[in-house]
């Protein structure tokens, strides 16, 4: 099996795991189980699980966060803007990524679990990943929103990932959820829904 091969295989075997399972949920040794390769292996291409982590977020994380990216800096050459083009630039990029196949719908869970899990080394690596963008984001929702304080919208903002956030995690958990609570949830609401309850809450007095 070639090195390029194998690498793959452990990723895409991590990331599939990480996402359902959560990051200490899941051992190297499930994860070298499940991509038919020896523990060796993973240290040869990621050195630990915390280099293995990091490999699975850049993997998938750097075209998303370019094409977020173009879409905010064409917003922001524009004539005008507001918020709610802002949020859309963000998010909707985001939310296609996730029709383009399970992989990526996986990763999009694990997205949501580094936002709401309680593991600050899986927040720092995932922010040291985003901060640019954010930085970004940030700047043109306080352009649309100048007659609020850049400190208030940065934490609408840190409050608005963690409801993406939870929308990513939670539209691969209906099937759990329906068992945990013993009632039948409603259809996933789509992502206009999520895009309009952020943008209500950034523009709030």
């Amino acid at each position: 099996m070639s090195c390029p091969h194998t690498r793959q295989k452990i990723l895409d075997c991590a990331e599939k795991l990480f996402a359902r399972q959560g990051f200490h949920g899941t051992s190297l040794r499930r994860i070298t189980a499940d991509a038919e390769v020896n523990l060796a292996a993973v240290h040869y291409h990621f050195g630990s699980k915390d280099g293995l982590v990091e490999a699975v977020f850049k993997r998938r994380m750097g075209p998303l966060n370019e094409e977020r990216m173009r879409r905010l800096r064409a917003l922001r050459s524009s004539s005008g803007f507001d918020v709610e083009q802002v949020l859309r630039s963000f998010v909707e990029p985001t939310l296609r990524f996730a029709e383009q196949g399970e992989g990526n719908r996986d990763f999009l869970a694990l997205i949501g679990r580094a936002l709401i899990e309680p593991d600050e080394q899986i927040r720092r690596m995932f922010f040291d990943l985003v901060a640019p963008l954010f930085h970004l984001l940030l700047d043109l929702v306080c352009e649309a929103l100048p007659h609020l304080s850049r400190d208030l919208l940065f934490w609408r903002l840190h409050f608005a990932l963690g409801a993406m956030g939870r929308y990513l995690f939670l539209a691969g958990q209906r099937s759990s959820m329906t068992e945990a609570m013993e009632t039948v949830i409603p259809d996933f609401p789509a992502g206009d829904c999520l895009i309009g309850f952020i943008v209500r809450g950034l523009e709030g007095p």
